[in-house]
C-alpha cells in the first residue's frame, strides 16, 4: 500500500469518525484510553511522518512533488534513528513505502538530481533507472485498473448467471 493510499485511508477514516460523531445525538461515556491517530496505528505512516518532520527537503509533504532520493539513503537515515524515535524496521518500511508510490515514480526522470537527507544533490537518475520507474508506474496503473474492473466483471458474471436460470 503506497503512502498516498495510506493518507487517503486516514482521511476517509477521519471523515467517517466525524460523521459518526454528528449522527449520534446521545452523549457517550468517554473511553478510558484516548483513540490513537491513524499515523500511530501504521508503522510506515508514522515513519514517513517523522522523516517529513526532520528532513522536509528529502521527504516533502503533499502536494509538493516527491524527489528522487540518494541511493543508500536508508544507511544515512539509520544514523538518525534516535532523533526520529522509530525502530530500524519502521524506518525500512517507511522508506520502502515512500519509494513505491506514483508520485515517487513520476519524480524519477533521467538526469533528475538525487537528494540526500539535507536536500543536497548527490547524484542523478540514470536512463535505466528512469525507464524502470516508468515501467513501475505503468504496472501500478495496470494493477489499479484491474482492481477497479473486478467488481464490474463479478457483477456482470452474476447477472449472466441469474439470466441463464
Amino acid at each position: 500500500m503506497g503512502f498516498e493510499q495510506l493518507a487517503e485511508l486516514r482521511d476517509r477514516l477521519r471523515a467517517e469518525k466525524e460523521q459518526a460523531k454528528t449522527d449520534n445525538s446521545k452523549p457517550r461515556k468517554r473511553k478510558s484510553a484516548p483513540p490513537t491517530k491513524p499515523r500511530e496505528q501504521d508503522p510506515a505512516v508514522e515513519a514517513i511522518w517523522r522523516l517529513q518532520k526532520h528532513f522536509p527537503l528529502a521527504f516533502p509533504v503533499n502536494p509538493a512533488p516527491k524527489v528522487p532520493l540518494k541511493e543508500g539513503i536508508f544507511k544515512d537515515a539509520e544514523q538518525h534513528l534516535e532523533l526520529l524515535g522509530i525502530t530500524r524496521e519502521q524506518l525500512k518500511l517507511g522508506i520502502a513505502t515512500w519509494c513505491q508510490g506514483s508520485r515517487y515514480w513520476a519524480s524519477m526522470t533521467e538526469n533528475a538530481p538525487r537528494l540526500d537527507l539535507s536536500g543536497q544533490a548527490v547524484g542523478t537518475v540514470t536512463a535505466a533507472q528512469a525507464l524502470h520507474a516508468k515501467r513501475q508506474a505503468s504496472r501500478q496503473r495496470g494493477q489499479a485498473r484491474r482492481l477497479q474492473s473486478k467488481p464490474k466483471q463479478h457483477s456482470q458474471a452474476l447477472a449472466a448467471d441469474t439470466a441463464a436460470e
